[in-house]
């Protein structure tokens, strides 16, 4: 087993084709068949199956997608660990965002990060807070953007913002933007649209309301932002979410939020990165960059 049969593998099983694999890493297409042959027989496992609708992988096939992720993230760490040793803000950034951060970061962030470090390369993935931290601590990302994580030996926390929460409505004609409060009892009261449990704003809100006496009353279950808020429209269903996420959907204008409480739900925005893993001059200076940017967006 060598690091170019894992590369191989890893991209052939994220791309989903041999074809589109030889294509893209611009090697012929019976040399890639012959790396995995050799890798599959060396492991004496079936790494993919074949079909006619193209490959899929089977389960050891998945197991090593986790290790080989995690090998050639390690790898990368090594040499960007060189690197740091010339004091060069260079190399390979993984980044890892909620989804409601990643749709009003992403932008914002590649052009920053393009024009700060001419030298460097960055992948943004996102996804909910509790698989982001997976990718981090297996090292398929460096850093990450999360909402309201428990303290970790493996994971340091930075602070960077509170978020307030409010419930989002269909916006009638003539409603203003901005609603009354609402408070814990009227909102246990209400039937929800929300993500499950760990989500972060599930767990801040069913934390509040059973503190308080209540138990909050989930009519259904989404993990999708995007999705809550096609209900909140076009069903008349009611969420919680932050006001970033609300104008994530077209402006949010189709929609009337109201601040919950007192006292007042927030959710908390962090920055990650492993504990176990030394930072070099990219990720240093990449931080500093992400809590500038989060301050600059956010703030409009």
């Amino acid at each position: 087993m060598d690091l170019k049969q894992l590369r191989y593998f890893v991209h052939i099983a994220e791309l989903g084709s041999f074809t589109r694999a030889a294509s893209f890493l611009s090697v012929a297409q019976p040399a890639l068949s012959r790396q995995i042959r050799a890798l599959e027989v060396e492991l004496r496992q079936t790494l993919f199956e074949r079909n006619g609708r193209g490959i899929k992988l089977t389960e050891p096939g998945k197991r090593l997608l986790a290790h080989s992720r995690g090998i050639l993230q390690q790898v990368d760490n090594a040499r960007e660990d060189m690197e740091s040793a010339r004091g060069a803000a260079s190399g390979h950034l993984a980044i890892g965002l909620a989804p409601s951060v990643s749709r009003a970061l992403t932008a914002p962030l590649v052009a920053a990060f393009r024009e700060r470090f001419p030298s460097a390369t960055l992948t943004v993935v996102d996804g909910l807070s509790a698989h982001v931290l997976e990718w981090l601590q297996m090292g398929r990302v460096d850093c990450a953007v999360v909402y309201n994580m428990a303290p970790s030996a493996d994971v340091e926390l930075v602070p960077v913002l509170d978020e307030a929460l409010y419930l989002v409505s269909a916006r009638a004609e003539g409603q203003p933007r901005v609603g009354r409060p609402i408070s814990l009892a009227r909102l246990a009261a209400t039937e929800l649209v929300m993500p499950s449990r760990p989500h972060s704003i599930r767990m801040v809100v069913e934390t509040a309301l059973l503190a308080a006496g209540h138990k909050p009353r989930i009519a259904t279950e989404i993990e999708s932002v995007p999705a809550i808020l096609d209900l909140v429209e076009m069903h008349g269903m009611h969420g919680a979410l932050t006001l970033n996420g609300v104008n994530s959907h077209r402006g949010g204008e189709a929609f009337q939020v109201r601040p919950i409480g007192p006292p007042r739900l927030t959710t908390t925005l962090w920055i990650a990165t492993s504990a176990q893993r030394p930072r070099g001059p990219l990720l240093v200076q990449s931080i500093a960059l992400l809590r500038e940017l989060l301050g600059q967006v956010w703030a409009e």
